[in-house]
């Protein structure tokens, strides 16, 4: 299953990789034609209860286990920094995803909490090298997270991918990019796949698919999408409104099919 989910990732025609919270919404997502779908740490989170970096080692695992079940499509974790500075233990999670049956698995050279967030190069390529020589056919995916850490360095952002190339990445990712000639400048500078994160304002699927992306993916967008609706038609209800009725017949159609 994995090579065929690296078969999806084309520069110019980008997989559509929409983001999961819960295996409801992963079947979901597989019943309206989705290739494939992706864990979201911040929406899992949000299902707990919590923020995005709260979440444990074993509950990720767990989470990402549950979706990987639960459709036939590829599903490939968001496993954060691999909850673990050593490269060891990195190698380990990945080991552990490949045994769950994930198809891939994403990886971040951030460290949370540090007051210098971004791991040093060295150490972060290290990370990267031991993930892969443990991958397997497990699809391994390597963040750069400068410019979501207020490092919007172009330059080193290339150079820090291109690293996670050489140490054996199948693709590389970048979030927190809009600027379609930066993204352009990525896509021609590296020679792996790139996925990219919309974002609010940030350019349109066509215009990435112009750039030369492969992957474009949502983060946890479509979470905090269902969870607005919910606060929506709470107050609504709130205020005596029962407008939300008629809204929640939308997608009943599709609900029912997924979960039949």
């Amino acid at each position: 299953m994995s090579s065929t989910f690296l078969d999806l990732h084309v520069s110019g025609s980008p997989l559509l990789l929409p983001n999961a919270w819960d295996a409801g919404s992963a079947k979901i997502l597989q019943t309206l034609g989705y290739q494939a779908v992706a864990t979201t740490s911040s929406g899992f989170a949000a299902t707990l209860g919590r923020f995005d970096g709260d979440v444990h080692r074993e509950e990720a695992i767990t989470h990402a286990a549950e979706l990987a079940q639960a459709v036939s499509v590829p599903v490939s974790a968001d496993f954060e920094n691999g909850f673990a500075h050593d490269p060891r233990r990195v190698a380990e999670l990945i080991g552990t995803a490949r045994d769950i049956g994930l198809a891939g698995c994403s990886i971040e050279d951030h460290r949370p909490g540090a007051d210098d967030p971004i791991y040093e190069a060295g150490l972060a390529t290290e990370r990267i090298t031991a993930a892969a020589e443990a991958s397997g056919d497990l699809v391994l995916t390597a963040r750069c997270e400068n410019y979501l850490h207020g490092r919007r360095d172009l330059a080193a952002t290339i150079t820090r991918l291109q690293a996670y190339q050489e140490a054996g990445a199948d693709v590389l990712f970048a979030p927190g990019l809009t600027d379609l000639e930066e993204i352009r400048t990525l896509c021609a500078e590296v020679d792996r796949p790139v996925n990219i994160l919309v974002l609010n304002g940030g350019p349109s699927p066509a215009e990435l698919a112009e750039a030369g992306v492969a992957r474009i993916s949502v983060g946890g967008a479509f979470a905090w999408n269902a969870l607005s609706e919910l606060v929506l038609a709470a107050r609504e209800l709130l205020d005596g409104d029962t407008s939300f009725l008629e809204r929640g017949r939308a997608g009943r159609e599709v609900i029912e099919e997924a979960f039949g």
